[in-house]
Parts: C-alpha cells; sequence; structure tokens
C-alpha cells in the first residue's frame, strides 16, 4: 500500500486548484490527485462552449501542460475513482481494489450529471454535457450527421448547448419544466431576454412542460412531452443539473444532506478529510449565512485555496465573492453576487441594444449584478455587491451614472 502526505479526489478545477495552492503555500510533502478522467486537468466550462464548437482543440483547455504536474511533484493516477473510505485508518480504496494511505484527503469529486428518470432515458444518442467523454460522445453524433436535437433544461448547460448546435447549424428544440429559462438563478428580465435571443436565433421553446418518456428501441428518436406533444430527433442533450458525488463520504459518516456538509475552512465532519466545490454545503455570507452549494469555477478555486492554506497552518475562512459567466451567440453574461430572495430589480440599460445589467436588491442593499455584453458595470458592480451598498434604486438605473460613483 502507497501513502500520501495528501490525497486529493477529482482533477477538475477544485482538484487542480488544491494541488496548485498547497506547492505555493509552501507545502514539500508528497500529493497525489485521484481522477475518474483518463486525461490529465482540464477546464470544464469550455466543453458546453468552444469545445463543443470545435474553436478549441483539447490540449487547449488543460488547465496546465501535463509536464507543470510532473514538475512540481504532483502524482496524478488517472482513469480511477475512490469507493470507500476508512477514515480511522486514513485510508481509501480505489475501483480497482487497492488502497492508498494519507494524511489529509480532500474531496473535490464534484457531481455526476443528473439523469433523466422516464422511459427510454437510457438509449443511445441520449447525453450529458459534463466531462470530455460525454462531450466527445455528442461531437460523434453531430459529426455522423445528427440534424435535429432536443436540449432537456434551461439553465446555463442547455442554453449554451443549444446556442452552439445553432452555430453548426443543427435543428434544436429546447424543452424547460419551467415557466421561464434560468429560473433558478436569474430574474425574469434576464430570463425573459435569453429566451427571445434563442427564438431569434432559430430554437424552438417548449416552456413550463416536462418529459414523459424518450422514443426509440434502441437509438432514441423522439421525446414525448408531458402535454402529449411528441417531437421528432436524432439526439438528445440533457443538461438538468447534477448530483453531488459524495457516496463514499457519506457512507463513512460525514454529515451531509445537500452535499457534503464543511466548515468555514472546508472541513468535513470527518478527521483530517476536507471538501471544495460542487459537492460542498456550506454557510455562505452572500447568501445571508444560508448552507449552500455553488456549482462554479470560482467556488471550486476559492475554496482549494481555503482548504490548502488550512492544511498548511494558515486557515482563513472562506469568504469569497460569488461570480458566474456565460457565452451564448455574441452575448458574454457576467454575473456577481447571489440574487437569491431578492425582493427588487433594477435594469440598467436597454435590452433591445443587447447591452444592459439587472441589478438585484434585498432590504435596499444590492446583492447581486447581471451584466450583459457590460464588462464595467459587472467590474464595478462586483464592489457594490461586496459592500452590501445600499444605493436609491433610481440611480442604479442611470446609465450616465458609473456604478463606481454610488460606493
Amino acid at each position: 500500500m502507497t501513502r500520501h502526505d495528501v490525497v486529493i479526489v477529482g482533477t477538475g478545477h477544485g482538484g487542480a486548484q488544491a494541488a496548485i495552492a498547497l506547492r505555493q503555500q509552501g507545502f514539500e510533502g508528497s500529493i497525489l490527485m485521484i481522477g475518474r478522467d483518463n486525461v490529465p486537468p482540464y477546464e470544464r466550462p469550455p466543453l458546453s462552449k468552444e469545445y463543443l464548437a470545435g474553436e478549441k482543440p483539447f490540449e487547449r483547455v488543460l488547465i496546465r501542460p501535463e509536464k507543470f504536474w510532473a514538475d512540481k511533484d504532483v502524482e496524478l493516477l488517472l482513469g480511477k475513482s475512490v469507493t470507500k473510505i476508512m477514515p480511522e485508518a486514513h485510508e481509501v480504496q480505489l475501483s480497482g481494489g487497492e488502497t492508498i494511505g494519507y494524511g489529509r484527503l480532500i474531496w473535490a469529486a464534484g457531481g455526476d450529471a443528473r439523469r433523466l428518470s422516464c422511459p427510454g432515458a437510457h438509449l443511445d444518442g441520449v447525453h450529458a454535457v459534463r466531462d470530455k467523454r460525454d462531450v466527445d460522445a455528442l461531437l460523434k453524433d453531430i459529426e455522423g450527421g445528427a440534424k435535429r436535437f432536443v436540449v432537456v433544461g434551461g439553465g446555463y448547460i442547455g442554453l449554451e448547448a443549444a446556442a452552439v448546435l445553432r452555430k453548426l447549424d443543427r435543428e434544436v428544440v429546447l424543452v424547460e419544466a419551467l415557466d421561464r429559462v434560468l429560473s433558478r438563478v436569474a430574474g425574469e428580465e434576464l430570463s425573459r431576454f435569453y429566451e427571445a435571443e434563442h427564438h431569434r436565433h432559430g430554437v424552438e421553446l417548449r416552456l413550463g412542460v416536462g418529459v414523459e418518456r424518450l422514443l426509440g428501441e434502441e437509438r432514441v428518436t423522439g421525446v414525448k412531452l408531458s402535454d402529449g406533444e411528441e417531437i421528432a430527433c436524432d439526439a438528445v442533450v440533457v443538461g438538468i443539473g447534477i448530483v453531488p458525488a459524495v457516496g463514499p463520504l457519506i457512507a463513512a459518516g460525514a454529515a451531509a444532506a445537500n452535499g457534503v456538509d464543511v466548515t468555514d475552512i472546508c472541513h468535513t465532519s470527518l478527521d483530517q478529510i476536507y471538501a471544495i466545490g460542487d459537492c460542498a454545503a456550506h454557510a455562505n455570507p452572500y447568501a445571508d449565512g444560508a448552507v449552500i452549494r455553488l456549482e462554479s469555477v470560482q467556488n471550486a478555486n476559492d475554496m482549494a485555496t481555503t482548504a490548502a492554506k488550512a492544511i498548511c497552518g494558515n486557515p482563513e475562512p472562506y469568504n469569497a465573492l460569488p461570480w458566474f459567466w456565460s457565452n451564448q451567440y455574441d452575448l458574454r453574461l457576467q454575473t456577481a453576487g447571489l440574487s437569491i430572495g431578492h425582493d427588487q430589480t433594477v435594469l440598467r440599460g436597454d435590452l433591445d441594444e443587447r447591452s444592459f445589467s439587472v441589478i438585484y436588491l434585498k432590504d435596499g442593499r444590492v446583492i447581486a449584478v447581471d451584466a450583459v455584453n457590460r464588462t464595467k458595470d459587472y467590474v464595478q458592480g462586483r464592489k457594490l455587491v461586496e459592500a452590501r451598498a445600499e444605493v436609491d434604486p433610481g440611480e442604479l438605473a442611470d446609465t450616465e451614472k458609473p456604478l463606481k460613483e454610488m460606493l
């Protein structure tokens, strides 16, 4: 049995940043990263954007060149998953049966794409957009001549995939069970704007309707909706969120509800085990202390640094401002803060000009900003969110006045 001072489970953004941050903090012990992918750590956001569109080869989405990890004395164990954690022995068991010992464990396994549960969900031609293998399978269908796609899910992944498919001149029908797209993460102004944009680019929208079943024998040939409509298609893309990959942690006794619970330094309830990224439920100061999970690169990277500092004896509570971005067509959306629980929105700019911001307030204070093709508002709006600034809505709406003057 081999033993390492730090074992990192997961080779996504969180896992990679944890290894990088440990070395930056002066950690000299042995580091092992274990990943289910057979390739070195790579960026996830381009999968539904530039990689799917064929605009970036895989080498350009690597988080670091492969040689970097050897130079930093970080060992990679790829194509393996952790199936069991023995916290008292400080050991993990891998999918091949071998056992590895650890001094500290950082769980950065993220999550698995949530699958449809209806009949036909496992037919050929049904794709997720979670890792390289998912997107490579989707690309194989595209290159094989698939012309008509049904995209299930009106969140960022579904909308980004729809935009790329239209760019590739494929027919797209997007199905969202709720009454508007982005309903979980944005206000109605932004939702309706993106619906109109996708419609303008030729995407057919089906809102407020679910999927009853997928049609076909071995391969999907259509989708039957809950209202009875049947949509013929060559392939289906499913973007309905993730299931946190925390099974071994829970089996080992970790406190968990939605994901795995962590402290403000990303420590779980298990001895010497940290959890970061998509699967880590934490009390977030930008959500009024509510315990939430954040599925974003920012969260994974900042939590990784928090855990690394704690391991190196320099603990600093996680207090990072959440931010996110999405590219669709020629639109760049940049988000700062969390709009959870907002009681007022202010539109800054003109929707028709396709350059505007939506500012979210709660109890008179700025809690989030969504900026579409308006980078200055995003950069300056971040400061308002960080300061929990109390600003008159009329001032916020005045595009002649820079947001930085409202601090």
